[in-house]
């Protein structure tokens, strides 16, 4: 089983520590997966500065397949965090040489060789979701806390498994679940941090609590219950049983620095 992981990357810098982590949605993706025991790729690109050299040299140490990781001249991506009582608090984001990635043809074809592409909000590849949703290939997008705008409208009809990051279960919570779904994916799921996770699956809304853990950073959290959940679709479990799978994937990581 194998998935492909592609999109945005960036160098977390936390703010007064002098600490810097890799990560990015779908680098983070990748990583988890590996660490639950699939195969997985990323798929992106860095700058030409020691922070890409890093990144490189980390996903590859952690067993992630990098040979879609392309070097492009310039920076690559900051995002400067400050962490406020364990909560991560993202500030300034540098897009650097990401703003100008765009997949090749045998970018496309190397994704569409796994069993699921994994991807995001700022990944910048929603216009080709088509192309690969075509070639009968799932995907996951993570949407996080975006309720509308360009990418949710052009990404929404070739999604099979949809991401979303709320604070809590509401009225309006479900509502926005079943009208999302009706846009196309199969499965609409919303992360709610200490108060666990919700699906909707077109029958019936799907409730998994939290994981009880020490909270050291909640940097990746978000990133590791999808990679257990989408663990969980690969091995054909119900969808209770990924979510769950999803919530212990995310309790190991909120037990350490970074997000991973």
């Amino acid at each position: 089983m194998r998935i492909a992981a592609v999109g945005d990357n960036c160098i977390d810098d936390y703010f007064g520590t002098g600490e810097a982590y890799p990560g990015g949605n779908p680098v983070n993706v990748s990583v988890y997966a590996v660490r639950l025991g699939l195969a997985a790729s990323y798929t992106g690109a860095v700058g030409s500065d020691q922070n890409g050299r890093l990144l490189r040299r980390a996903l590859a140490g952690k067993g992630v397949d990098v040979s879609h990781l392309h070097t492009l001249p310039g920076r690559t991506a900051v995002t400067r965090v400050e962490l406020c009582k364990g909560e991560r608090v993202f500030r300034e984001y540098d897009e650097g040489v990401l703003a100008d990635f765009r997949l090749s043809g045998g970018d496309l074809d190397f994704l569409c060789g796994h069993d699921l592409v994994a991807t995001g909000l700022w990944g910048r590849i929603e216009g080709e979701l088509p192309r690969i949703k075509a070639r009968g290939v799932p995907v996951a997008f993570d949407f996080a806390d975006r309720e509308q705008g360009p990418v949710l409208d052009a990404a929404a009809p070739y999604v099979d498994y949809a991401f979303f990051s709320r604070r809590e279960d509401s009225g309006e919570l479900r509502d926005f679940l079943r009208a999302f779904r009706q846009r196309g994916p199969k499965v609409v799921v919303a992360t709610l941090g200490e108060h666990g996770s919700l699906a909707w699956n077109g029958e019936a809304f799907i409730p998994c609590g939290a994981v009880r853990c020490p909270v050291v950073d909640t940097m990746g959290a978000g990133d590791s219950f999808i990679a257990g959940f989408l663990a969980g679709v690969l091995q054909k479990k119900p969808l209770a049983a990924c979510m769950e799978q999803g919530a212990r994937s995310s309790s190991v990581t909120l037990q350490y620095r970074g997000a991973w």
